[in-house]
């Protein structure tokens, strides 16, 4: 039967692996890396709102290129079907007359 130590030892392990050192060596690199960070946005005046509406702008774009592709797509399939399908029917007339 397992004591209470081989537990909270095997809890501590699960937690050092999953963070991949000590929570405490974990905490304090996020602390100096947060530190560092925070240091940069403040000198080019950016704030965590800036980061965020940059993520959002860059993926709202993306989704209108998107469609902006695919409309420009249906315009030459348009374009080009107002040729090609009265061609069709009018040299399917001529070949079904043989």
């Amino acid at each position: 039967m397992p004591d209470g130590s081989n537990r909270r030892r095997s809890n501590l392990s699960g937690l050092t692996r999953f963070l991949g050192d000590t929570p405490l060596r974990v905490f304090i690199k996020l602390l100096v890396i947060s530190f560092l960070v925070g240091i940069v946005m403040s000198a080019f005046g950016w704030s965590p709102f800036d980061v965020l509406y940059g993520i959002r702008d860059f993926f709202v774009d993306i989704w209108r290129m998107g469609f902006r592709a695919v409309d420009r797509f249906l315009g030459y399939f348009l374009l080009g079907a107002a040729i090609v399908v009265p061609a069709f029917i009018i040299l399917r007339l001529f070949s079904y007359r043989k």
